[in-house]
């Protein structure tokens, strides 16, 4: 008896229509109007994980790419949270509740750490990094006169 691996597809379709959106400059509602759909409906559609395929199709119409190209986007793990982490900018208030997403995972498990920290120590060892190679390079240039 032969096994038959699946590989799971890291793919939203959702995120994918967003992403392709967002890069051309289009706004849900200019895509909602060209679609002949409501404004929540194209919100609605951006959240779910798969389309259907003939409304997969509208969307791929509308914003001009193959609807294959949206269908095996893959998820890009970084852009899902910066995305998903843009109300620490609109609205700090609600900024705790915000979560971000974790690639490979089903939509149920979730960041509990807070990624915009991550991102803060990531940001300062790259400052301390550039900080050593200025002094570096002026204790070099010193040395050299």
């Amino acid at each position: 008896m032969e096994t038959i691996e699946k590989e799971e597809k890291n793919t939203h379709h959702g995120h994918a229509i967003k992403r392709f959106r967002h890069n051309l400059g289009i706004k849900q509602e200019a895509l909602a109007a060209d679609m002949g759909i409501s404004q929540a409906l194209v919100s609605f559609y951006e959240q779910k994980r798969e389309i259907e395929e003939d409304m997969l199709g509208k969307f791929a119409k509308a914003l001009g790419v193959s609807p294959q190209l949206i269908a095996d986007l893959k998820e890009d793990p970084v852009t899902v949270i910066v995305e998903n982490n843009n109300v620490y900018e609109n609205n700090k208030d609600t900024a705790i509740a915000t979560i971000g997403y974790v690639a490979g995972n089903t939509g149920d498990n979730i960041i509990n750490n807070n990624p915009l920290e991550k991102i803060t120590e990531i940001f300062e060892k790259l400052l301390e990094n550039e900080q050593e190679k200025v002094a570096l390079l002026e204790k070099l240039l010193k040395e050299k006169k």
